[in-house]
């Protein structure tokens, strides 16, 4: 079920986790999903907008903060942990006791990797000692019924490597869940100069980002080389870090990490209102699409005058600022055109064309995009990776053999039990080749293993 949720996740647009907790910004969302799903067709009827609905209500926009999502990993991980709970009094068990004197019917040649040497002294324990020893083997002997036996194992504790494993995947939801819960993630625009609170206004110790300087420097093609931010961060009025920042190179401070994102135009603009006076100076950001061209708003300081502007170009390639002035209708939840005109950089409006305001288009300027989240999670979930890469390693490459051999009445009997993952074949064949040049005598054994007697 979490692979299908996976997939669902991976094939969805989902909305990004700083619209979760903020109701306009995931109606935005949400519109720009039913912008691209809308369209959709089946059978010749449009099913686009009801399947945005379903999909909404079921959660498949936000799979992996979904609360089904979160039951399905809080089961996986009691699975997970009654599983390694019942695992491991046996594993503990295998890897610590053990068993050296073996029976007879333990060496019949009839099983796999069993083996004879007929007519031999009692030197030839020494050779098998000496055998195993070079092959790294821990050594245990015992005289039992009439008869020597040697026990030797290697990586005989690696087996207890599942159990960290485990504790990685367990490590990783835990981490995840941690994230879920503690962890802080939102999208910052700044203009140039511009600052703005990381959480919400009148948050106890707050952190403050101020956009410095941006840069977005162009190679001769004129496509963008690269784009920086001068970023500063203030605590109570103190600037506590500061960092020219680039993707995937982020300032860190206290837990969070600024990460650069993103860019787009934001136009230098004054207003006086009609007496004269100045009411706003500085930069409008252009974040927004209208048409496919980049969109800005804001309301004009001490009136009830909305001011959107659409970034343009002429035919000759020269830009353009087209202003829409709008006011609260009379009928609820709409809009009036109070006035519509356009600015050339550098000029501005008529104020008889724009309700007695003078707007002035002073500069084109660039805004800066910032991701700023905090992962408590984050160590957590390089333990987790740890701890599952080294479970993996030890339990893969790394598996238990144990080698059993018996001297009575002048044959020498032996025996390998190996995890699935070793060569058991190999490893056999290679200590048989030494035993029988150490005792310069060929072994017995089965002609051919089980498998290809059956596959026969």
């Amino acid at each position: 079920m979490l692979a299908v949720a996976g997939v669902i996740g991976a094939v969805l647009r989902q909305i990004p986790t700083f619209a979760l907790h903020d109701p306009q910004a995931y109606a935005e969302q949400l519109a720009a999903i039913h912008a691209v799903y809308d369209p959709l067709t089946v059978l010749g009827m449009n099913v686009g907008p009801a399947m945005v609905d379903v999909f909404d209500w079921l959660g498949f926009f936000r799979v992996f903060s979904a609360p089904w999502f979160i039951f399905l990993l809080t089961l996986l991980a009691v699975s997970i942990v009654v599983c390694t709970l019942d695992r491991t009094p046996g594993l503990w068990r295998a890897a610590r006791h053990i068993k050296v004197a073996q029976g007879p019917s333990f060496y019949d040649l009839e099983r796999d990797h069993r083996a004879r040497f007929s007519g031999v002294d009692d030197e030839a324990l020494e050779s098998v000692t000496v055998a195993l020893r070079r092959r790294h083997f821990r050594l245990t002997r015992q005289d039992a019924a009439g008869a020597v036996h040697v026990y030797g194992d290697k990586y005989r504790f690696l087996k207890l490597a599942t159990l960290l494993t485990h504790l990685g995947l367990i490590l990783f939801l835990a981490g995840a869940a941690l994230t879920n819960l503690l962890g802080y993630e939102t999208v910052v625009f700044l203009g140039q100069g511009d600052t703005a609170p990381v959480q919400a206004v009148g948050t106890p110790d707050n952190l403050l980002v101020k956009n410095i300087n941006f840069e977005a420097p162009t190679r001769p093609d004129g496509s963008f080389a690269d784009f920086t931010t001068d970023l500063a961060v203030y605590q109570n009025g103190q600037q506590v870090a500061r960092k020219t920042i680039r993707v995937n190179d982020p300032l860190y401070f206290d837990g969070y990490a600024f990460h650069q994102n993103t860019f787009g135009p934001a136009e230098i603009m004054t207003v006086h209102d009609p007496s004269g006076t100045l009411v706003w100076q500085g930069p409008v950001l252009l974040a927004g699409q209208l048409s496919g061209l980049p969109q800005g708003f804001m309301t004009i300081p001490g009136s009830s005058i909305g001011l959107l502007l659409v970034l343009d170009h002429t035919d000759a390639g020269a830009p353009v600022l087209a202003l829409t002035g709008i006011t609260p209708s009379a009928q609820a939840g709409s809009t009036d055109i109070l006035f519509l005109d356009g600015l050339s950089l550098g000029n501005s409006s008529d104020p008889a064309q724009t309700a007695g305001y003078s707007i002035t288009w002073q500069q084109a300027s660039a805004y800066t995009g910032l991701v700023i989240k905090r992962d408590p999670g984050q160590g957590m979930i390089w333990i987790a990776y740890l701890s599952l890469i080294t479970g993996l390693i030890l339990s893969f490459y790394f598996p238990r053999r144990r080698i059993w051999a018996r001297l009575h009445e002048g044959n020498l009997e032996v025996a390998l039990v190996a995890d699935r993952y070793a060569n058991s074949d190999r490893e056999f064949d290679s200590l048989l080749e030494d035993l029988a040049t150490r005792l310069r005598n060929r072994p017995e054994r089965r002609m051919q293993p089980s498998s290809e007697a059956g596959g026969a």
